[in-house]
């Protein structure tokens, strides 16, 4: 599977589709803090194992960190 993930190509070898639980785990995003969109569109945290990405998609993941 081909996406685009943080506006680089990546190529998913053995995968046809994922929800965004199983990309995070494949790419070892593991800062507990995260926030995603797909195509443009926010995914809540809640949703993360019922989300699909598909071929072509979009994909931003980013780092929620604060300070001060």
């Amino acid at each position: 599977m081909k996406i685009t993930l943080n506006n680089r190509p990546e190529e998913l070898t053995g995968y046809s589709e994922l929800t965004v639980n199983e990309l995070l785990k494949v790419k070892n995003f593991t800062f507990k803090f995260l926030a995603v969109r797909i195509n443009g569109q926010p995914v809540k945290t809640a949703q993360y194992d019922e989300v699909v990405i598909k071929e072509g998609d979009k994909v931003v993941v980013m780092h929620l960190i604060s300070g001060g």
